[in-house]
């Protein structure tokens, strides 16, 4: 009897490259969840739903022994206060009608920007509402695991940088503007060491952890989702790209005070304002406890990551 899972937001690139994981490692079907759902694969099966609404959730979700949640949401903080609560309030509620297992795909927003490494217990100490939101979201898939109604379990990613239509600052800053010809920005400061993850790599772990079979003990817990042993500056990781494109290493740092301005009038300036401390600080996270656990997965090298992004744009 085959598995059932289904992708809840399933437009994004993690979402996308996690079907893409889920079709090479499976011969389950796959359900593919949005408002308008693109397949990945000639076999998924598409289904049209907004999360907003409990009852298209729930319908979308019967059947599934396996739901991810990787839904996200325009950079706007009253957009993320008013809808990602009863987003994956709903999710939450369709998996356990179902009888399915939760797998919730998460980020760093919740925790302290001081430079403290990160691990699975670092406490929670969120800078700025969206940090707030997402402590409120990981809060309730805790609630879920501790209530045991369900198996669940969360996946966290720090920062992206990766292929494709990945969104993140360090691609917006760096590797954009290397495809675009221009001189790369550096948010803050340049010579503190930060923690980057290659999105193909955060949706093949997460894969793997919502795959596994209850003998590799993944449910029930949080898992830091694997990164590189390296953590590059700023200045590191721009000499790195700029070798991949075949350019000078020239940048420009953006200090905090700009950003900040910025943000009065740029919608992309003024998410970045309450991560300004943390681009002040070393941001290492780590993922030991996965490479523990999984030591067969290989983690992709930021030099490897960042030839096949300046690859794009030759293709």
């Amino acid at each position: 009897m085959h598995t059932s899972y289904t992708i809840l937001g399933a437009n994004g690139q993690i979402a996308v490259e996690l079907a893409r994981e889920l079709s090479r490692i499976q011969e389950s079907p796959l359900r593919l969840v949005s408002r308008k759902p693109r397949k990945v694969s000639d076999t998924d099966t598409l289904v049209s739903a907004d999360l907003m609404d409990a009852d298209a959730t729930t319908a979308a979700v019967a059947g599934s022994d396996v739901v991810f949640f990787t839904a996200g949401l325009p950079a706007d903080t009253r957009v993320w206060q008013e809808r990602f609560p009863t987003m994956l309030r709903n999710a939450l509620d369709a998996a356990r009608a179902a009888g399915a297992r939760f797998a919730y795909f998460d980020n760093t927003y919740m925790y302290p920007q001081d430079g403290r490494v990160l691990t699975e217990e670092t406490p929670f100490e969120p800078v700025g509402a969206k940090g707030r939101v997402r402590a409120e979201l990981a809060s309730m898939v805790l609630a879920e695991i501790e209530r045991g109604e369900i198996p669940a379990l969360i996946a966290r990613a720090p920062e992206f940088y990766g292929p494709g239509r990945t969104q993140s600052f360090t691609n917006a800053f760096v590797t954009d503007r290397l495809k675009a010809g221009k001189k790369p920005r550096v948010p803050v400061r340049d010579d503190r060491r930060r923690t980057l993850i290659w999105t193909p790599d955060a949706s093949r772990a997460l894969a793997l952890l919502g795959t596994a079979p209850d003998d590799r003990g993944a449910w029930g817990q949080t898992w830091h989702l694997p990164v590189a042993a390296q953590h590059p500056t700023y200045r590191e990781f721009v000499a790195m790209a700029a070798e991949a494109f075949g350019t000078d290493a020239r940048y420009t740092v953006t200090p905090a005070w700009l950003l900040r301005a910025a943000g009065l009038v740029a919608p992309r300036a003024k998410e970045i304002r309450e991560l300004l401390p943390r681009y002040a600080h070393d941001s290492i996270f780590e993922s030991a406890k996965f490479a523990g656990r999984f030591p067969e997965f290989e983690v992709t090298g930021y030099r490897e990551g960042l030839r096949v992004i300046a690859a794009e744009r030759a293709s």
